[in-house]
């Protein structure tokens, strides 16, 4: 059945993946986005585009006009390290703006909100591997605190409004499109430095671990709960730990490159182990992930590669 949605971030790495699956589905989709870090290349066509940021009073217009049924809130500062730079920056975007945002769902009329929260930040320190939703939530970083709060407003505007929400906690995203630079992914800037013949930076001893997940993974994930009657917080990963060492040297096999393995400082904010725990999802809508760690740096790199030789 063909809905109406509304994506912000829809320009961003995620997003525009998102989008095209949702456009290519049949569905009526517009995009809300400042292109601060989204690019205007990964525009769909067919999806009409608001440049607008989601703190301003502009947004109403996109709500307004479109009308939408759902709206799918992808856009936020997604930089860890920026957040413990700049807390103010990162609560600014991520919660004054998420909660612009459903302020307008509810004034407009939107039935249901999918939220982007991060099961890489909200539970820190992991006590149980890998962690389920209920886990506790003990944020390291402010990013970690700011998405925690987008899902306690989206509980306060069920709440009140009766507004129906799913907030999936993503693992560690990658993929073709991920921006090597500024809030990027740790694939996305080895990828890259490994291709240009750079020396990349492995922050730490390395022996830190990652959920890593694939982008079209996450897009599945998030198609199949996109109906009107899901409602709830769901991990968004493939159980299963990475080092980050482990990844370089995949990587570095993948691309051919002749570097050191070169370790820098540990950087503030960031946990030792995050893993998650997919059961909910999977028992609930038969969802489950199915491009593995190899599978889905190979598909990376060639992306990459392509990009260059383009």
């Amino acid at each position: 059945m063909s809905m109406r949605i509304l994506v912000s971030g829809g320009a961003g790495f995620i997003g525009s993946h998102v989008v095209d699956h949702l456009v290519q589905e049949g569905h009526q989709v517009a995009i809300i986005d400042n292109l601060s870090t989204g690019k205007r290349k990964n525009l769909n066509k067919q999806a009409r585009f608001y440049k607008m940021d989601i703190q301003s009073k502009s947004v109403e217009r996109a709500f307004r006009h479109e009308r939408p049924a759902v709206l799918v809130h992808l856009a936020a500062q997604m930089d860890v390290r920026r957040s413990t730079e700049d807390p103010a920056f990162d609560a600014n975007v991520n919660i004054l703006g998420t909660i612009n945002l459903l302020e307008h769902a509810v004034r407009h009329g939107v039935r249901k909100v999918l939220f982007a929260s991060s099961g890489g930040a909200v539970y820190g320190e992991q006590q149980s591997f890998p962690a389920q939703e209920n886990h506790d939530t003990d944020p390291l970083s402010p990013y970690g605190i700011s998405k925690l709060a987008g899902e306690k407003y989206l509980i306060y505007y069920h709440h009140v409004a009766g507004l129906r929400f799913v907030a999936l906690r993503f693992g560690n995203v990658y993929g073709p499109r991920q921006d090597s630079e500024g809030e990027a992914g740790v694939i996305a800037i080895f990828t890259k430095k490994l291709l240009n013949g750079d020396q990349p930076i492995i922050n730490g001893t390395g022996k830190q671990t990652r959920d890593f997940v694939y982008v079209d993974d996450v897009v599945e994930a998030i198609k199949t709960t996109l109906e009107p009657s899901i409602h709830g917080i769901y991990n968004v990963g493939t159980g299963k730990e990475t080092t980050i060492n482990d990844c370089f040297r995949m990587l570095k096999k993948l691309t051919k490159a002749d570097c050191k393995n070169l370790h820098g400082p540990a950087k503030r904010g960031e946990q030792l182990r995050s893993v998650l725990d997919v059961t909910k999802l999977g028992q609930a809508f038969d969802w489950e992930p199915h491009v593995n760690i190899s599978e889905g740096l190979r598909r990376t790199v060639e992306f990459f590669r392509s990009q260059m030789i383009a």
